[in-house]
């Protein structure tokens, strides 16, 4: 499976702001999140997150609508559409 890339352009002693790229397909890989975080969608698309125990869930998520979780977080994410897929992931230190 192909993986997203990363690319970070904030990166300090209280925040990291990182931009994730999704080929059709890919996946960031299993991980662990260790902060809380928000994840601003820059498309309307579709993930698939896997969970532990292989649950699967898909996330419909709409341009510019941010959503926030909390550090703890474990899954893989994969980009479930036909298209590349695009998210800034804001975390907080």
């Amino acid at each position: 499976m192909e993986q997203a890339t990363s690319k970070i352009f904030v990166d300090n002693a209280r925040t990291r702001v990182s931009e994730w790229r999704f080929a059709p397909g890919a996946a960031t890989g299993w991980h662990r999140h260790a902060y809380d975080y928000v994840v601003v969608p820059m498309l309307d698309g579709n993930l698939k997150l896997v969970t532990e125990g292989g649950d699967e869930q898909i996330a419909e998520l709409k341009a510019g609508v941010p959503y926030f979780r909390n550090a703890g977080v474990e899954h893989d994410v994969i980009n479930a559409n036909d298209f590349e897929y695009v998210f800034i992931e804001i975390e907080f230190k």
